[in-house]
Parts: structure tokens; sequence; C-alpha cells
């Protein structure tokens, strides 16, 4: 963590560079199969939507979107665990269907696994049907886990 602190961010900030090393700590301490810095940085590169959110100088989620050719795509919402149930995943959910939106999306595309139940209840509360599976996609310690493919169609909203 910088030694400066920037008092402009609080609330949703574009994820920087400078932010990977405490999102790594967040991704480690969630996930037996974290996404790596390395991708973190691609997204950022490529120029894909991501999204930090901080409050009193701490990261306390983050989120990335890609978006193309009339789809947007969740890629991760992640909320740290000392943060869980105080309504922050909404929140992120709600920003990333507001930009997908803004980009003009007819529909909003994640995957997740199904033993995320409490992942799986907010993206249905917010509209998201199941319109597939996709087989062996997480690794897990027993070898994969199949994910959920989730759609919202926005296209009555663009």
């Amino acid at each position: 963590m910088s030694a400066v602190l920037d008092s402009n961010r609080n609330g949703f900030s574009p994820m920087r560079m400078s932010d990977i090393d405490e999102i790594m700590e967040i991704e480690r301490s969630l996930y037996d199969y974290p996404w790596t810095e390395s991708i973190f940085a691609d997204c950022i590169q490529v120029g894909y939507s991501c999204w930090a959110y901080i409050q009193n100088y701490q990261i306390q989620a983050y989120c990335v979107l890609s978006a193309a050719a009339g789809e947007a795509h969740i890629l991760t919402l992640c909320v740290h665990k000392d943060f869980q149930g105080q309504g922050i995943g909404k929140l992120l959910l709600e920003h990333l269907i507001d930009l997908a939106k803004d980009h003009r999306a007819e529909v909003l595309l994640l995957e997740v696994r199904p033993s995320n139940t409490t992942a799986v209840h907010l993206y249905h509360k917010y509209g998201f049907n199941e319109v597939g599976t996709r087989k062996a996609y997480y690794p897990a310690k027993d070898g994969r886990e199949d994910a959920l493919i989730m759609a919202l169609d926005l296209s009555f909203d663009t």
C-alpha cells in the first residue's frame, strides 16, 4: 500500500496496477485457485472495465467486466471476507449491470460455481437465468467443478 493516501478513492474507483497486491491478498484468502497478478494486469491493460470498491483506504471488493458486440461478461465479482453480508456484492452487481447498459449490451453473462449458493441466489434475485453449464470449468480439490452459465436480458433496458 502506498504511503500517499488518495482521499478521492472512496466508493467505486477504477482499478489501478497499484491495487493488484491488495486485491491478490483478498483473492488468496477466498479462493483455492485464485486469479494471478498477471490476469488482473492483463484485464487493466486491455481496457476491461475493472473496478475496486474502497472504503477507509481499504479495498473491500472488486469486479471486472468485459463488453463487446452487444454482450457483457462479468469475469469476477469478489467481496473481502470481512465485508461479506453487508450488501457490497449487491452494489457491485448493480454497478456492473449499469456498466453493461452503458456499453449497450443486450445481455449480461457470467459463470458461477453451483456450490456458491449465496452468489447463485443473488444473481437469481437480480433476474439472471441459468442458460447452460460449462462442464469441468473450475478447478476443485477433487478434480473439477462445473460452472452455471447465467444471463440477464438487458435488451429491454438499453
